[in-house]
């Protein structure tokens, strides 16, 4: 059976989808309705069912992906986080260091997994089922087989994360940190100094860009990785030499349980079963955590029971499948109610200890659920039903009256149960989605009925609003007509004192006309003086020019004749004896130097003067600028004021337009809104007439074709009786003639019996 499973794991990925309940002791009840909310940016469960599209993605590039989703218990804060890795074939996970235990299971494909603990170097291969269990404090990295024979197949790994105590709290670091983040933390050559590595490692190291967390699996990048496993193995322990060898001892390979391969704890034929704990195996002895799993074939139900000390949360594989859950009385005083959905691929769902639940396939698809659990070593799932129900534990008495039957109807009810655990439910999921559907299409009508209640209270408001709108235009026209008599009123004073303004413009113009002229020969005086200032301010820079260039010249003249004389010194330290060489080239060296000293001298001083001819110019220059910048804005400011009043002219005689066209349009748009609005209104209540009519009708056929049904079954149930008083006279016959044809005491005491018996 197993071969097979792994078969179909290896042959049919797509149609493999897997479901993973995962119990744990931290959900206190749950919602009605099957949802999920983001909390600060991450996915936390507030209902029991979260869909695979509100999954929050943490990882996505073209070699692979990691998404997760956080379930758990609002009231307490308690939360399970759950990752879900997907690497391409061929592909690197890199190098992490975890902060919390993780216990995983390979979903599909195949890779390996390395890691280093303590002194301790391991590897092992991954494959469909296996099951594996991950230390706090463990650095380890994935990658992915190319498969090159068949279908290539993505390596999908799914984890959960818990401390030490097995407690859902998460590490305010996040489960598992990049350990070239680690690294890089650290300066160079503290790093150096640790690891007895030359500073060249030490840059290979360091300088490279991050990458992103999967890559494209490389061979060559093997040693890379172990050197990373090693600077951080040491940098956590901090043990001085006890770092881990890489290489140097023999590797040990990890043992592993495969859900799909080995041995099942239960199985028949309606489907199987197994858990996984401790005893199976070792690497789950120190914690609480195991796991199990569950094949569903069509047509099955794993059937109605409770966890007593564990909750459950479920990742579907395979297929779709109901879940049940019934609210216990507790639960229920919290609010809690009986809930049914349907999951598929990819959904996760959620289900708190000590709700009785039960989980059922569908008659054309097969329900796979696999699982972690808490409390492994405390919690014995209860089933109601079957070889193993709890209820043939009871006293049989008490179980009756507690269920208001009597004791044979309670042994009646007991006494067929054959299976246990797994048990054959046809119809039994397509029975549960059709009264969920009923339970929707209910909602969905009560939901039409509260908006029909709206539609009918916005109507009625609608037409208040429409009564009150309609005494507002009529007191506003009233306003508009008293308004516009007194702006006439108005209009005729505003036009006298328009023409004593116009009398009093006409003296100013002139007057400002006479300033004007005052003000454009006082400018052009000054545009005179300053042409003359820039004139001489010319005249001056032409001067300092030739000067500068004066100046320069001297520099080089002699400059030159230095050299000549610099020269004519080098002939001479030629002709001189051999002993004085080294004397005369000192004497050489001071008197350039000295010489390049006042060169430098006198050209700072020269640089100097000129720095300040020039900033003296530049005052003068931004002297006149503010001064000719004041009387501009003199000008300007005139000016203005007399633009001003004239724009104050022409705006109110623009007010006073716009305002007339405004009340013109705003009138014509009141008209044409009310023409809409009455012509809408008219439509919608056609519409609701023409729905009206199509509900009577649907109604009046749905009550022709139940009385056509209910006609033909008591027609069939009369052909029935018929046949049945023919078939008893025919074999009331046959006795009389038995009975006739064998006569005698004997033979009609035997009539008799036949007669009785039949």
């Amino acid at each position: 059976m197993a071969k097979k499973m792994n078969s179909v794991f290896n042959m049919l990925p797509v149609l493999l989808l897997v479901h993973c309940c995962v119990i744990l002791p931290i959900f206190s009840g749950f919602s009605t309705v099957a949802c999920a909310e983001e909390e600060n940016g991450d996915i936390l469960a507030s209902g029991v069912l979260v869909k695979r599209e509100d999954r929050k993605a943490l990882v996505s590039s073209e070699y692979g992906e990691i998404s997760a989703v956080r379930m758990g218990d609002e009231d307490i804060g308690a939360t399970y986080l759950v990752h879900f890795f997907t690497l391409e074939p061929n592909s690197l996970f890199l190098p992490v260091f975890l902060h919390e235990h993780m216990v995983f299971y390979v979903q599909r494909g195949s890779g390996k997994l390395s890691w280093a603990e303590e002194n301790d170097s391991k590897d092992i291969d991954l494959r469909p089922g296996d099951v594996y269990r991950l230390q706090a404090g463990t650095v380890f990295f994935i990658q992915s087989n190319l498969e090159t024979e068949g279908e290539r197949q993505k390596l999908r790994i799914h984890a959960i994360f818990a401390d030490s105590n097995d407690e859902p709290r998460e590490s305010t670091t996040g489960p598992y940190s990049s350990i070239r983040d680690m690294v890089l933390g650290f300066d160079k050559k503290v790093l150096q100094a640790a690891f007895k590595v030359t500073e060249e490692l030490m840059d290979e190291l360091l300088s490279g860009a991050k990458p992103p967390a999967i890559v494209h699996g490389i061979p060559r990048t093997r040693n890379a990785l172990e050197m990373e496993v090693r600077l951080i193995s040491g940098i956590v322990r901090s043990r001085g030499h006890d770092i881990i060898q890489v290489n140097k001892k023999k590797r040990e390979k990890a043992k592993l349980f495969n859900l799909l391969e080995d041995k099942k704890d239960f199985e028949n034929d309606h489907g199987w079963s197994t858990t996984v704990t401790g005893k199976k195996l070792s690497v789950l002895k120190e914690t609480n955590i195991g796991l199990y799993m569950v094949n569903l074939t069509r047509g099955s139900m794993m059937g109605p029971h409770w966890n007593p000390v564990a909750n459950e949360i479920g990742i579907v594989w395979q297929g779709r499948g109901i879940v049940r859950i019934v609210c216990s009385s507790t639960a229920n005083e919290t609010g809690c109610e009986n809930v049914r959905f349907m999951v598929e691929e990819g959904d996760v769902f959620a289900v708190s200890r000590l709700h009785p639940m039960a989980q059922m396939a569908f008659e054309n698809d097969t329900f796979v659920f696999a699982g972690f659990i808490l409390q492994a070593k405390r919690n014995h799932p209860q089933f109601f039903a079957g070889q193993a129900s709890v209820l043939k534990t009871l006293d049989r008495e008490v179980v009756s009256i507690s269920f208001n039957v009597t004791k044979a109807t309670l042994d009646q009810l007991l006494a067929p149960q054959r299976d246990s655990v797994i048990v054959g439910c046809t119809s039994c999921a397509e029975e549960e989605l059709r009264v969920l559907e009923e339970e929707m299409e209910k909602e969905r009508e009560a939901a039409r009925q509260r908006e029909e209640e709206e539609a009918r209270k916005r109507e009625e408001e609608k037409a208040r609003r429409e009564e009150e709108e309609e005494k507002r235009r009529e007191e506003e026209a009233r306003k508009r007509e008293e308004e516009e008599a007194k702006r006439e009123e108005e209009e005729r004073k505003r036009r006298e004192e328009e023409e004593e303004r116009q009398r009093e413009e006409a003296e100013r113009e002139r007057q400002e006309e006479e300033e004007r002229r005052q003000r454009e020969e006082e400018a052009q005086r000054k545009e005179e003086e300053k042409a003359k200032r820039e004139e001489a301010e010319r005249e001056r820079r032409e001067r300092e020019e030739e000067e500068r260039r004066r100046r320069e010249e001297e520099a080089r003249e002699e400059e030159e004749e230095r050299q000549r004389e610099e020269a004519e010194r080098e002939r001479q330290k030629e002709e001189e004896a051999q002993r004085k060489e080294e004397e005369e080239a000192k004497r050489e060296e001071a008197e350039r130097e000295r010489k390049e000293e006042e060169r430098r001298r006198r050209e700072e001083e020269a640089r100097r003067q000129e720095e300040e001819e020039s900033k003296r110019q530049e005052e003068e220059r931004r002297r006149r600028e503010e001064e000719e910048a004041e009387a501009r804005a003199r000008e300007e400011k005139e000016a203005e004021r007399e633009e001003e009043k004239e724009e104050e002219k022409a705006r109110e005689r623009e007010e006073e337009e716009a305002w007339k066209e405004e009340e013109r349009r705003r009138r014509e748009e009141e008209e044409k809104g009310r023409e809409e609005e009455e012509s809408r209104w008219e439509r919608e209540e056609e519409e609701r007439r023409e729905m009206e009519r199509a509900r009577k009708e649907a109604e009046k056929r749905e009550e022709k074709e139940k009385a056509r049904q209910e006609e033909e079954a008591r027609t069939e149930e009369h052909k029935s009786e018929e046949e049945r008083a023919a078939e008893e006279e025919r074999r009331w016959e046959e006795a009389e003639e038995a009975e006739s044809r064998h006569g005698g005491g004997g033979d009609r005491e035997q009539a008799y019996k036949f007669r009785l018996e039949w």
